[in-house]
């Protein structure tokens, strides 16, 4: 009996979602009294090992480089073979790209109940009842689980990681590969210095800003910050920004601990994409901006004015 974790990676480094999935991991095993152990495939990331602080015990590695591309069916069937192997009753994704086409398919293989986009640690004091947003985040629900295996999609920045000392015994486990039915004819990298979906503090303009020329301001908080930039839906069809920084219901969600927004009104679909922020700060001079009913803290003020002045307040705070 375990509890599997599939630990998402790149660039021969271990994710930050998926090392929270491995902290919730392990914290589900503790209150159901069993082990926590990993599942990661493809080429195996020199800090699997490292796993073992947030309380995983033993990483099962399938080292195939046909597995450093995401193929749905046959990671399903990879991991549905581990979570045999292993006797594990529950399994734990982030829910993130992977999770989202993974997970599901997972369900049905192991005709296993499926909760996706859990902020919190299941209640297991009476059942199985898993804690979700609803509604793009407007609304939660808890969900009973029945089933024998249970799988669920932790969304990304939902639970604290916490380490502590130890290390995973790492492993090879033996199945068999299916070839990838997609194939990668090419790889284009978004470059940044943090990237959007795990960065802690994401600073994004509007159209507020009135133009690509005065995108400084966003850039040079962010700087200041050590922060990812983001922009608004209205800002990436126009082309003042690139798409990939587009965040909201029809671009990127995100989850950052602090969301600043300048010159954003706020409308729903943007808030869809933002709403899990833990601080939100609005910068707008429009007092009835919508916004605002959403935010932490809000400034009315013309931003041209003010942000210069936080990024310099930053700078001084931070010696820079």
């Amino acid at each position: 009996m375990s509890v599997l974790i599939f630990i998402d990676h790149a660039d021969g480094h271990i994710r930050k979602a998926a090392i929270e999935a491995a902290c919730y991991g392990a914290k589900i095993a503790e209150q159901t009294g069993t082990t926590a152990e990993a599942i990661l495939l493809g080429s195996t990331p020199a800090d699997a090992a490292a796993l073992g602080q947030y309380g995983i015990k033993k990483v099962h590695t399938v080292n195939d480089a046909s597995l450093n591309t995401l193929d749905a069916q046959v990671y399903t069937k990879v991991i549905a073979d581990a979570a045999t192997t292993t006797g594990a009753t529950v399994i734990v994704f982030s829910n993130n790209i992977v999770g989202k086409a993974v997970a599901p398919r997972l369900s049905a293989r192991l005709k296993a109940g499926l909760v996706t986009g859990a902020v919190a640690l299941p209640d297991t004091g009476n059942g199985f009842v898993v804690k979700k947003n609803v509604f793009s985040g407007k609304a939660f629900a808890n969900v009973s689980i029945n089933t024998a295996v249970k799988i669920i999609a932790l969304n990304p920045n939902a639970y604290p990681v916490t380490a502590s000392e130890g290390t995973a015994e790492v492993v090879a486990f033996s199945t068999t590969v299916d070839s990838p039915k997609i194939q990668v004819t090419a790889t284009s990298k978004v470059e940044g210095d943090v990237p959007l979906t795990e960065a802690e503090i994401v600073v994004s303009g509007g159209r507020g800003l009135k133009g690509p020329e005065n995108w400084g301001l966003v850039t040079d908080l962010a700087k200041a910050l050590g922060a990812a930039t983001a922009c608004s839906r209205p800002v990436a069809d126009v082309h003042w920004r690139p798409h990939h920084e587009h965040v909201g219901q029809t671009g990127i969600a995100i989850a950052p601990n602090l969301y600043i927004a300048i010159g954003i009104s706020g409308a729903i679909q943007h808030l869809a994409g933002v709403n899990r922020s833990k601080t939100i700060v609005v910068i707008n001079k429009d007092p009835e901006a919508p916004f605002f009913k959403a935010a932490d803290y809000g400034i009315v003020g013309d931003a041209f004015e003010v942000v210069p002045k936080i990024t310099e307040a930053v700078k001084k705070i931070k010696g820079i």
